[in-house]
């Protein structure tokens, strides 16, 4: 009974989306669904762009890249809400909400630069065609990936050792589906004033300079694409940016809702959405915005698929 005890005062109890529900097995279904969707579509992805080699080319290169995250994003968190509905409990140890903080930190902001990247990468596709492939060789998307893992993950530690050194407070209730830094500092039983005006600050910055750069990247795209001869070039080019910018917008609006709104604006209902919305619909979408209207893609998987255990081959 007291190592039950002890446990409990070192775990924190989640009041998410099923407990402000009224049908949570409804819920708890649906996001179910929405997992087992995102993991097959992003797998699948993953597969194809691995084995097909007309799709061995920088853009499948970073589209890989952002399947990769959406895995790892919805399996942050998916899983768990299943495990806790059918166990009856919504307990986390104070580690796992510090592993859970850590991995989504690290992912959402490495997920903030690849869009950047993936922007510039259609910049070049379409403002440099002829030097598209020297200004894209592998060494240069290799330090891309290296570049966003290592700051994201850096500013996801520094920020999760920080957050979780604070006292919190024994009724430790974070009303949230999930640990994230706005729900944990509501429980800390210390001035948490200047520290949230820094994480406001690094949010800005790890959000709108990535934004930033996705803009200025899509108005000279748009200006090259709006000025090419060729019709059935601009129609291609247009399709293939605006897989991109749906991505981007369906990203960005929730993450900017979510961490650039004022907290007095706040609420647990609308914060449980919006990270339902970021965490377990976008990267179930994501893949789907970019094989449905990619002939690529689409035809790399009819070929998987006709070939079937000979694909591997390939």
């Amino acid at each position: 009974m007291e190592l039950w005890n002890i446990t409990l005062e070192n775990s924190f109890f989640l009041i998410g989306i099923l407990q402000d529900s009224k049908y949570p097995g409804l819920v708890c279904a649906t996001i179910t669904f929405f997992y087992l969707v995102a993991m097959i579509c992003n797998g699948l992805l993953l597969l194809l762009i691995a084995l097909d080699k007309k799709l061995h080319v920088p853009m499948y290169f970073l589209l890989s890249q952002l399947s990769l995250m959406d895995l790892l994003l919805t399996t942050a968190i998916s899983p768990k809400i299943l495990v806790d509905y059918l166990c009856g409990q919504n307990t986390i140890s104070f580690s796992g909400c510090g592993f859970q903080m850590f991995l989504l930190l690290t992912v959402g902001g490495a997920e903030d630069i690849l869009l950047a990247f993936m922007a510039f990468d259609r910049y070049v596709a379409i403002q440099h065609p002829l030097n598209y492939t020297v200004i894209m060789r592998p060494k240069v998307c290799w330090s891309m990936v290296a570049t966003y893992w290592l700051l994201a993950s850096l500013n996801s530690l520094v920020h999760t050792i920080y957050t979780m050194h604070f006292p919190f407070c024994r009724i430790r209730k974070i009303s949230h589906l999930l640990c994230e830094i706005p729900p944990l500092l509501k429980l800390a039983c210390a001035d948490t004033t200047n520290y949230q005006f820094l994480v406001y600050t690094m949010g800005v910055t790890f959000l709108l300079i990535p934004l930033s750069a996705i803009l200025a990247s899509y108005t000279l795209v748009l200006n090259a694409v709006f000025h090419m001869a060729s019709t059935p070039g601009r129609q291609k080019a247009l399709l293939t940016c605006s897989s991109h910018l749906t991505v981007v917008g369906l990203y960005y609006g929730a993450v900017l809702v979510m961490y650039l709104q004022p907290s007095a604006y706040h609420n647990s209902h609308q914060d449980n959405i919006l990270s339902v919305f970021y965490t377990i619909i976008t990267p179930t979408m994501n893949p789907l915005i970019y094989s449905l209207r990619n002939k690529d893609v689409l035809g790399g998987l009819k070929k998987l698929l006709g070939k079937g255990p000979s694909a591997p081959k390939l």
